[in-house]
């Protein structure tokens, strides 16, 4: 197979085209940079293109033939303000790939949605739910995936298929910054001898994913025949007083939760994704509880200062 991954310097656009590297695909990384970082890439064996994703009539003859694209490059700051930014690079450029897409031949497009679709929707949340999005970012996944059904039905011979991300969190994503995980996060404070600091009393729950996981998601949907809009979730809530928990025994801490008053009245105090469709479309379920893909994510990393991952 040969694969185009956009956004392959970020956090799992790096996991993912590392994979496909490593199973023997040939592979075709874009990014601009504009978030990811090419340290995520040290062991990347693919070509690599450096090109703005909105600019599909430029780097487009430099790809070649690919028969499936993996697409995760967006913005993904909720709190981004310039509205038209978010939806172009979204959505535009989206609209943009798949035409393209159409054109060259590709088979199959894989890309990255969002649980932010469900805003504050009741859980568990499932595919047939109305979208209640609460930022523009949850409304451009939610046109993308508008995009992507109508150029499906135009286009019944392709594979199009959209996994919703849930609270993903692993290797690579320490260049997100403050959009990292809140189990990065709190490993942080934690490696630095501080007490995790956490809303009071910890009990608000996410469906957190190892990122390992949501490789595998995107390389069952790449093989499979299923078109159409799936969660990419463990079906598993778990509470912040338990990654703290987690974490501890991992990092080899005994550090107690700092908590706090929550600021916000919009906050979410819980997300849980429904993984049956997934399951049932390309078979597939989460290998990775929070536990253990916290054990893996810091495997080895006992000191203070802890391993840069």
């Amino acid at each position: 197979m040969r694969a185009l991954v956009t956004g392959a310097a970020g956090f799992i656009g790096s996991n993912l085209a590392l994979e496909l590297a490593r199973l023997g695909h040939e592979v075709v990384g874009l990014d601009d940079f504009r978030t990811g970082n090419f340290e995520n890439l040290r062991r990347f064996t693919g070509d690599f293109i450096g090109a703005d994703v909105c600019g599909v009539l430029d780097w487009a003859p430099r790809v070649g033939k690919v028969d499936v694209v993996f697409h995760q490059a967006a913005i993904t700051d909720t709190t981004l303000e310039d509205q038209k930014l978010m939806m172009r690079v979204n959505v535009e450029a989206f609209r943009d790939l798949l035409e393209w897409s159409a054109k060259a031949g590709v088979k199959k497009v894989v890309y990255a949605s969002s649980a932010a679709t469900y805003g504050d929707g009741p859980v568990p949340m499932k595919e047939s739910a109305p979208m209640r999005p609460m930022n523009v970012y949850g409304f451009s996944k939610m046109v993308m995936e508008k995009v992507a059904a109508d150029f499906q039905k135009k286009h019944p011979k392709m594979v199009v298929a959209g996994l919703r991300y849930f609270n993903v969190f692993g290797p690579n994503e320490r260049f997100k910054n403050k959009l990292s995980s809140m189990i990065w996060q709190l490993s942080l404070q934690m490696r630095a001898g501080k007490r995790p600091r956490i809303f009071e009393r910890g009990e608000q729950y996410r469906d957190h994913i190892y990122v390992k996981d949501v490789v595998r998601a995107n390389l069952l949907a790449a093989s499979g025949k299923a078109s159409g809009v799936f969660n990419c979730c463990t079906g598993r809530k778990t509470t912040f007083n338990e990654i703290i928990d987690f974490l501890n025994a991992a990092l080899g801490t005994k550090l107690e939760p700092d908590y706090f008053k929550n600021p916000y009245s919009f906050y979410q105090s819980e997300t849980l994704g429904d993984p049956g469709a997934a399951a049932r479309a390309f078979k597939f379920n989460a290998q990775y509880t929070v536990e253990t893909g916290i054990r893996d994510y810091f495997a080895g990393d006992k000191s203070p200062l802890g391993a840069q991952r």
